[in-house]
């Protein structure tokens, strides 16, 4: 007989993916004339076009999932009403893609959509049905860049969380920084973890890499603090207010010594504008590094401005991943 530790242990591990396409005349109308009724002026990090921007990186997510993680159990993209064009991908991994719409993770809290704010979306991914208990969410434009085991991402069903005990009480003490769209992030970092009790002066700041969500925690915040969510996701643009979703469920399990926290360098972040102004050698040395056998997972956050200062970065990034989705592919 199997303890329930085991059994949870077998379970399958889902993979959720946010999608949208800012470029389609049907999303873009809506935002613009969801833009156009705000009450007060937004957030550059909250109205910046490059936020909704398609520029195919889901493909090569999902291709990195084939490659690298194959024992992921279902992969689900959360959109809004239209998926992406997966037909480039093969047979075997699209019968593990489910689509997993914005009216249905919202069931019951409708009036706030439609949303274009990722930070409410993420605090309702636990709401799909059908998703595992353990699960990885990625942005779009996290790839997974090795071979990638469960072990690497849970112990049991304790998440592991990469990142760095942080002070960002100099931000918070800031009032000029609260403009910064590159401090947007912090912001909603520090409002996470003084929910859980942790002060701005040590916090914990996720890594740009997957982030490990135990379903039933997600449940059981939601339950604790509905006041928070539902002011989370009141908000159709982001907002200062906002708390991180993960940095919530986080800072949740290190309260409870429900987590593990790694220390390996075995990731990579491309910023937005990253390496302008600088030889584009450096910025190349970066990207190759993503196909050293030691790095899992890269993050590119604007893969147009950096294929301006590296030309065939596609190149490097398919090499990472193990190769070109097939309607990329050079």
């Amino acid at each position: 007989m199997l303890s329930n530790t085991t059994e949870r242990q077998l379970e399958p591990i889902d993979a959720v993916i946010t999608w949208v396409d800012g470029n389609a005349a049907t999303h873009r109308q809506k935002r613009q004339e969801y833009m156009a009724i705000e009450s007060l002026p937004l957030h550059e990090n909250a109205s910046n076009p490059h936020r909704w921007m398609c520029n195919d990186e889901i493909l090569y997510c999902i291709q990195s999932i084939e490659n690298h993680a194959p024992w992921v159990g279902k992969i689900w993209i959360v959109v809004d009403e239209e998926g992406p064009d997966l037909s480039s991908l093969s047979e075997s991994i699209r019968a593990k893609v489910h689509l997993a719409y914005h009216s249905e993770i919202f069931d019951g809290y409708t009036q706030v959509l439609p949303t274009f704010n990722s930070l409410a979306i993420e605090s309702m991914l636990w709401r799909i049905e059908g998703l595992s208990e353990r699960f990885m969410y990625f942005n779009d434009d996290v790839f997974v860049t090795a071979p990638l085991a469960p072990t690497d991402i849970f112990d049991g069903v304790m998440p592991i969380l990469r990142g760095k005990w942080v002070d960002y009480s100099e931000v918070l003490n800031n009032d000029e920084m609260r403009d910064d769209p590159a401090k947007f992030h912090h912001y909603m970092q520090i409002n996470a973890a003084q929910i859980m009790g942790f002060s701005s002066t040590e916090l914990f700041s996720s890594a740009h890499v997957v982030h490990p969500f135990r379903r039933s925690k997600m449940a059981e915040l939601f339950a604790r603090y509905p006041e928070y969510f539902l002011s989370n996701i009141k908000h159709r643009f982001r907002n200062l207010e906002q708390f991180l979703p993960q940095g919530l469920h986080n800072h949740a399990c290190i309260r409870n010594e429900e987590a593990k926290l790694s220390t390996q360098k075995d990731h990579l972040h491309i910023t937005s504008g990253q390496g302008k102004g600088q030889p584009p050698a450096d910025t190349l040395a970066l990207l190759t590094r993503a196909t050293d056998p030691d790095i899992k997972f890269l993050c590119v956050n604007d893969l147009p401005q950096l294929v301006e200062i590296i030309p065939n970065a596609a190149d490097w990034i398919a090499k990472a991943i193990g190769g070109f989705p097939r309607s990329v592919a050079h």
